[in-house]
């Protein structure tokens, strides 16, 4: 549901940002037990017992904050007594060892967090044997090894948190830390998260969020503060771009349940005093991305957060996610921490001043924008296979801040697959694959080539090129194998009045003002209007996809469409249509208003 107090808080001040974040803790308030906090039956791979620590200590992400900025709140005491109880031993509701790496890991970041900014809240006023549990507790984390991914902040904030508050820390854990996360830099700003090819919401959120923090309190260190600085300078710079003025981001890759957590990095740049943008747009980045948040339906009727993107959704969540997981959001209210007389309060909204076009290799993509909404388009983005949803949430050709993109709830049939923005393909027995990984791929600074095999006798070489609201596609087909083809456009919500109309050569579906669309500019491919199962798309329940649908045999096949996904209905005019000419090694593709000149990849 949509929760009216929220809709109706018109976040200018820091009064009101404070009120929304009140509005938000108080249905959890009637949640305290005496082991930790339940308000929901879902749960993650980690089990109940971890689940509930989750859900105890997320919502200190906003509650530190709020401490931190002097305001009070109420119920903090229960929590304080909550962590108490946690790390004590003797305690029946002591949160036990941790035998490996694992899950309470992440949640030791909150405390950290409190002992970080308030010490005096959180540290100070326990006594020496409950400081002596906390610590302990605490500790374990420098006892066990730690994948190389954002996971090292974890540590690196406990460790920090040690030196805060006097206690023993560990150096060499310390340093190994930093050292292992600045070798996931790749430049402009830009991290993976890890030694691996993936590059999601876990740089802005995570990555850059804590090395802030860490910037800012971490006094003795007189290196990596000012590199974590200038490099949170430069990242604000392109990732404002996946932000639209009415303050949607691109949904992409996993963790999408944490929803306003992806503005935190704006945040954390106000809490540090790093003024990457003028003060003015990283008020408006951040307080109309919660504005936006606040009139979707992402409450349950009790006024919890729940599991989901704009709506309760389980389809598309992490194996990781239980109904306390969404707090992470809470990371978005390190805001109210900055103090009243800052710039970042003082100063007036303005809308961000950013390029149509930003090619970013770093992030390997291309993202294009307008006034209504920020596509990125992307490639090389292949991540492990534990991750549920792998492929939808990383290896679509391209995610819209407006459209979002669709989940799979099976690979048999277009409409369970929910194939938007994808290449898929069947052996003509309804069981479809889209791209996982790649066997090369190079980004442009107009357009995008992959090269991917859907089987090892099966080779597809597909450009893709933006013209927002347009994009085309081109793919080059060898195959041995007689297949099955669906090239799905995007999403769009079928609820209410939608207008369909499918000619020859392309299909389009609109409503209001919002349109999308495909058109057919090579190969014999037959529009269709595909209509998905509910709750595939991420942000409306009920979806329908334009299509071109094919069949071919083996040999060699040349593809091409012309996609459309706007928010100006006039848009479609079939006179705008993109098209494009082969000749030899060489393509030209003609948009509205540019031209791209393509060299083949052979």
């Amino acid at each position: 549901m949509v929760n009216t107090i929220l809709k109706n808080n018109p976040l200018k001040t820091k009064d009101d940002v404070r009120a929304a974040l009140l509005t938000m803790l108080t249905p959890l308030e009637r949640h305290f037990s005496h082991y930790g906090q339940c308000y929901g039956s879902d749960t993650a791979q980690h089990g109940d017992f971890i689940a509930e620590i989750e859900a105890v200590l997320r919502p200190l992400f906003g509650i530190i904050p709020l401490i931190a900025g002097g305001a009070s709140y109420h119920a903090f005491p229960q929590y304080l007594q909550k962590i108490i109880n946690g790390t004590d031993p003797n305690h029946e509701a002591y949160w036990q060892t941790l035998p490996h790496e694992e899950q309470r890991m992440v949640e030791m970041a909150t405390i950290a967090l409190g002992m970080i900014m308030v010490p005096e809240h959180v540290w100070f006023p326990l006594t020496k044997q409950e400081q002596h549990n906390v610590y302990h507790w605490l500790n374990q984390i420098n006892d066990h090894p730690i994948q190389a991914t954002n996971w090292r902040f974890f540590r690196v904030l406990t460790n920090l948190a040690f030196k805060r508050c006097n206690r023993e820390h560990n150096q060499e854990r310390l340093d190994d830390d930093l050292k292992t996360i600045d070798s996931f830099y790749i430049g402009r700003g830009w991290y993976s998260d890890g030694n691996r090819p993936q590059i999601d919401y876990y740089v802005p959120f995570a990555i850059h969020f804590y090395a802030l923090i860490y910037a800012k309190y971490a006094t003795f260190d007189t290196h990596y503060p000012d590199l974590f600085f200038r490099r949170a300078k430069i990242f604000a710079k392109t990732y404002a771009a996946f932000f639209a003025d009415n303050g949607e981001a691109i949904p992409f890759g996993r963790s999408m349940t944490y929803r306003f957590a992806h503005a935190a990095f704006f945040g954390a740049l106000a809490l540090t005093n790093t003024e990457a943008l003028p003060w003015g747009q990283i008020k408006r980045l951040i307080l109309q991305n919660l504005r936006f948040w606040f009139t979707q339906n992402i409450f349950t009727d009790n006024g919890e957060l729940s599991v989901g993107y704009y709506y309760p959704n389980l389809i598309m969540s992490e194996g990781y996610n239980a109904y306390g997981s969404p707090y992470w959001a809470f990371k978005a209210f390190i805001i109210l921490a900055v103090p009243d007389d800052h710039p970042f309060w003082t100063s007036t909204e303005e809308s961000a001043v950013l390029p149509e076009h930003i090619p970013l290799p770093e992030a390997r993509g291309i993202i294009q924008r307008d006034e209504h909404q920020s596509q990125f388009f992307v490639v090389g983005q292949q991540v492990p296979l534990w991750m549920s949803h792998n492929q939808a949430k990383y290896e679509k050709f391209v995610y819209s801040s407006h459209f979002g993109f669709s989940v799979s709830k099976s690979s048999l049939g277009l409409s369970q697959g929910a194939f938007d923005n994808t290449l898929a393909i069947s052996e003509h027995d309804q069981f479809f694959r889209m791209r996982y990984g790649a066997e090369h791929y190079k980004v442009f600074s107009d357009y995008l080539y992959v090269h991917w095999k859907p089987w090892d006798n099966v080779s597809i070489k597909s450009y893709i090129i933006p013209l927002l609201p347009w994009h085309v596609r081109i793919h080059f087909i060898d195959t041995k194998r007689s297949l099955t083809l669906a090239d799905g456009g995007f999403a769009i919500n079928r609820q209410g009045s939608v207008s369909r109309e499918i000619s020859s050569d392309y299909c389009f579906a609109s409503r209001e003002n919002v349109v999308s669309g495909i058109w057919n500019l090579m190969g014999t491919q037959k529009p269709q209007i595909v209509q998905t199962e509910p709750n595939t798309n991420l942000m409306v329940p009920l979806t329908v996809i334009p299509t071109l649908f094919s069949n071919i045999g083996s040999g060699q096949h040349i593809h091409a469409c012309a996609v459309l996904g706007s928010v100006h209905k006039n848009d479609h005019i079939t006179t705008k249509t993109p098209t494009f000419n082969i000749n030899n090694h060489d393509m030209i593709i003609y948009g509205h208003k540019k031209i791209v000149k393509i060299k083949l990849e052979v």
